[in-house]
């Protein structure tokens, strides 16, 4: 079939001419995607989008890991409009905040408090604040191995796209390698009595090695610090109680975001009493501004967030996501062998946080067959950035999947023997997220 993105071309400039960047999140950038074949998104139905061109494609990673449940879901929508019904912001508390708060500690009941925010900066970056004043303390460390944490400065600062923030704020934050005890508690030695926190996701790719968490905790805290665990995509996507409940290792303080709403936006600070109480009216010590946000408790998000705690619980949608990403990566690993690929062309990852690795011939991260093999993907009508799954995805959605990689491993072979993949672009290659000039 061949695909016109005329109009997504159109709309993407005019996206440039009023949007720094084109999109409101970096990794939405057209970029990111093969040039002129980086579709403007007009629906969403299910596990299926449609670009402004017409074009249908079966959709990945939805909205950077945010919607497991399929675009349209109609339990979240339902509790989502009856809620606009009754007004969405107040000079006061709602009782939907309560009900969203007591809802979430039941799922997550490693937390004993919570308190929501609309974006996972806000959540991760009041989480360092709260370690930093509990323990009096100046650094931040975080896991060097992890992508991404906040657009904050205190994280910021540590990318390639720093500037605007002095190198003293830059310098308050260290890092630590994930999977490392002896190095982290190196570090600790060499910033003795200075560092507030540890921040890591608890697993990516891989699950962590056998008590690498319960050593992280207890080294945190043999040298005063907090433990804090970033669930914005474990939380909900590897078990409803996030990653904290599957290894079962409870954090002093957690952030969760992306999958609790569904696509709405809400995101949670959650953690253990003593430290979460320090940001409201019952406690002794020096307030702590934790999270204030005029939006923070928009009564149709939170709404949102009740629904999908519900059907995560009615349907068993953590184990359904692993199900779905086990039969696409399955029927991935099987093209890419037949065509000779499954060196190349390599899946990695949880079965419910699935990405996919472009390898060159040197069995490289390489960025131009990363792009050969999305345009492959667009081409045939499949979009996404990684292999992540929604639970809306249907036997069929997966299969036919698997027939476009099959076809686009094939012309990946190609390439690769032809030693020249540049030939098979139609243009500029994607680019990393983080680098210090366009």
């Amino acid at each position: 079939m061949t695909r016109s993105f005329e109009k997504s071309n159109a709309a993407n400039k005019r996206l440039h001419d009023v949007i720094p960047g084109g999109a409101h999140t970096y990794a939405k950038g057209d970029d990111q995607f093969p040039e002129q074949m980086a579709p403007v998104i007009e629906r969403g139905d299910g596990a299926h989008v449609w670009d402004v061109d017409g074009n249908e494609y079966i959709e990945y990673g939805s909205g950077l890991r945010a919607v497991s449940l399929g675009h349209r879901h109609p339990k979240v929508l339902e509790a989502v409009r009856r809620e606009l019904d009754r007004g969405s912001n107040f000079v006061r508390p709602s009782i939907v905040e309560l009900d969203a708060a007591e809802r979430f500690l039941a799922t997550v009941p490693t937390a004993e408090m919570v308190k929501f925010a609309k974006n996972g900066s806000d959540a991760t970056s009041a989480a360092v604040k709260l370690a930093r004043a509990v323990t009096g303390r100046p650094l931040v460390a975080i896991c060097a191995d992890h992508a991404f944490f906040s657009i904050d400065d205190w994280f910021i600062s540590r990318t390639p796209m720093s500037a605007g923030i002095p190198a003293e704020i830059g310098a308050l934050t260290v890092g630590f390698p994930y999977g490392d005890l002896a190095a982290t508690e190196e570090l600790f030695r060499q910033h003795d009595g200075e560092i507030a926190c540890l921040i890591l996701e608890a697993a990516t790719q891989h699950d962590p090695p056998a008590g690498y968490l319960e050593g992280l905790r207890d080294l945190a805290h043999r040298y005063g610090a907090l433990l804090i665990f970033d669930e914005m995509i474990t939380g909900f996507r590897f078990s409803a109680a996030g990653a904290q409940g599957l290894y079962g290792v409870t954090p002093d303080l957690s952030t969760f975001g992306k999958a609790l709403g569904n696509g709405f936006a809400v995101s949670a600070l959650a953690g253990k009493r003593e430290y979460m109480e320090r940001g409201g009216l019952r406690d002794s010590h020096e307030r702590v501004f934790l999270l204030s946000t005029t939006h923070g408790a928009e009564s149709h998000a939170l709404a949102a967030a009740i629904a999908v705690t519900e059907v995560y619980a009615e349907e068993d949608i953590a184990a359904r996501l692993h199900e779905r990403g086990e039969r696409l990566a399955r029927g991935v690993r099987e093209v890419a062998a037949a065509a000779g690929v499954q060196e190349h062309v390599v899946v990695r990852g949880r079965a419910s946080n699935l990405v996919f690795a472009t390898l060159d011939e040197d069995r490289q991260p390489s960025q131009v067959y990363r792009t050969l093999f999305l345009r492959e993907l667009i081409t045939g009508g499949v979009i996404g950035p990684s292999f992540v799954v929604s639970s809306a995805l249907t036997d069929a959605d997966i299969d036919r999947t698997v027939e476009v990689v099959a076809k686009a491993c094939t012309v990946y072979r190609q390439a690769l023997d032809a030693q020249d993949v540049n030939a098979f672009l139609g243009g500029r290659p994607v680019r990393p997220v983080f680098r210090k000039y366009v």
